[in-house]
């Protein structure tokens, strides 16, 4: 028997207030990953309109940060993949996401 390979956390970096800046690379990942894990839903979700990209969305800020990566964590090791995304920029460093 084979063990339950994890999943994929993908650290995506957005546009910085120009939606065309993203790279074809952040939006295939966006569009395959099993959860868009995003510091404000809204934001995102225009990003994921904009380029046809219908993806699950879970809102991952400050104020859910540690209960969200007990979750976000939880999925992946059952083999989800995970794509974590800020407003603007490379999440991880000052925004959530730096404890995953």
């Amino acid at each position: 028997m084979s063990a339950k390979q994890a999943g994929r956390l993908y650290v995506v970096a957005t546009p910085i207030g120009n939606l065309e800046d993203v790279s074809a690379r952040a939006l295939r990942v966006l569009g395959e990953v099993d959860l868009v894990a995003a510091e404000d839903t809204r934001v995102t979700r225009r990003l994921l309109q904009r380029y046809g990209i219908r993806a699950k969305l879970a809102s991952y800020h400050e104020r859910n940060e540690r209960e969200m990566a007990r979750r976000l964590l939880a999925r992946l090791e059952r083999g989800e993949s995970i794509a974590l995304v800020a407003d603007a920029g490379t999440p991880a460093i000052s925004d959530p996401g730096y404890r995953l």
